[in-house]
């Protein structure tokens, strides 16, 4: 009865996780590439700074990480510690941290040059990366709905590669342009590697994995990679550009510092619903409810930035819809199987019993 109980609140407490982790994933998906892109049109131009503020809010984390510790002591559960994180746990974080930086760095480059539109649609393609590294590094199982959904998603990625150039923003030459379609691509290839390594880190963790700890990985994740981008900006120059582009910027200074800090909280968002939703599920549903928010990005794109919204962007939005569609349908007919089967298991049949 006990054992019931627990397993009870075990999932009642992942299904809020999960619906939480789906919140952030919403809020940061749709309006990281909005505040981002607004940066850049506006006058902005540094590729090192913008990459850092992707993973600079990383502090916002320590919040949420002190009052979880504070209902540990309060509840007196055993062992109570702030910072829970092993050293094995720690080095994984650290250079999922690094690709991290790599992976934002080449993103930002794209939206630089590219409609978000655009950019967007090709990030889905991260999808066809998290399936097949998924099943290559934590061995994830496919079924007919998940491969339809990859293949559909690959060829809406194709279609727009078909067609590069045709929405080039007004000024952007065609060597950025192309540029920047093809490291938003590594981008996503880079992206699509760094969720099953999560996953992996989960796995491979000898502790239990805890919404705290989740946190802590994060933290140390956001950590390494604003390090890394730190030393990049010092490189380039960007620490002392920054004063003088606030003072050149369209909207204004104070508007300036104001991008630039909802641009480390929607990223922060992000990265937590996508640590969130790897810890409660699996990687290859992370990175599908990711993939998914794409239709609400590319609206939002239209109305905010009025992007060019030409035939082969209906198109790869159209096949990433089916494809979106393909995989939860067999996600609810997996899980209503699930269900039968433990309901089987828990309540056999006369004949079983006799």
């Amino acid at each position: 009865m006990e054992a019931n109980h627990h397993q009870e609140i075990s999932n009642t407490m992942r299904r809020t996780c999960l619906v939480v982790s789906c919140i952030l994933l919403a809020i940061g998906c749709c309006g990281g590439p909005l505040v981002l892109r607004l940066y850049f049109v506006h006058g902005g131009n540094r590729i090192w700074l913008t990459t850092m503020l992707e993973s600079a809010g990383w502090p916002i984390s320590i919040i949420p990480l002190l009052l979880s510790y504070i209902h540990r002591r309060k509840s007196k559960v055993p062992s109570t510690n702030l910072i829970s994180i092993k050293l094995p746990t720690f080095v994984s974080a650290a250079i999922i941290g690094f690709i991290s930086a790599i992976a934002n760095y080449t993103y930002t480059f794209g939206v630089a040059h590219l409609p978000v539109s655009t950019s967007s649609l090709i990030a889905a393609s991260q999808l066809t990366f998290t399936a097949f590294f998924a099943f290559v590094i934590v061995k994830q199982k496919f079924t007919p709905y998940s491969i339809n959904a990859v293949v559909l998603l690959t060829l809406g990625t194709a279609v727009l590669a078909l067609h590069a150039g045709s929405d080039r923003p007004e000024g952007e030459s065609n060597r950025l342009y192309i540029l920047g379609f093809l490291l938003t691509f590594v981008s996503a290839a880079l992206s699509g590697l760094m969720m099953p390594l999560i996953e992996l880190t989960y796995k491979k963790a000898k502790q239990a994995i805890t919404p705290s700890l989740v946190m802590e990985i994060q933290i140390v994740i956001s950590f390494f990679a604003t390090a890394f981008c730190i030393v990049g900006m010092i490189v380039n120059n960007d620490i002392k550009v920054i004063p003088r582009e606030a003072k050149e910027y369209q909207l204004g200074e104070a508007k300036y510092y104001v991008v630039l800090v909802f641009s480390a909280i929607m990223w922060q968002f992000f990265l937590l619903g996508i640590i969130g939703i790897v810890f409660c599920s699996s990687a290859l549903v992370s990175g599908i409810t990711a993939s998914a928010l794409l239709p609400i990005t590319e609206v939002l794109a239209v109305i905010v930035f009025h992007d060019k919204f030409q035939a082969e962007k209906g198109v790869a939005l159209v096949l990433s819809l089916w494809g979106f569609c393909s995989h939860f349908y067999g996600e609810i007919k997996h899980s209503k199987k699930e269900s039968e089967v433990q309901e089987t298991e828990i309540c056999p049949t006369p004949n079983a019993v006799l």
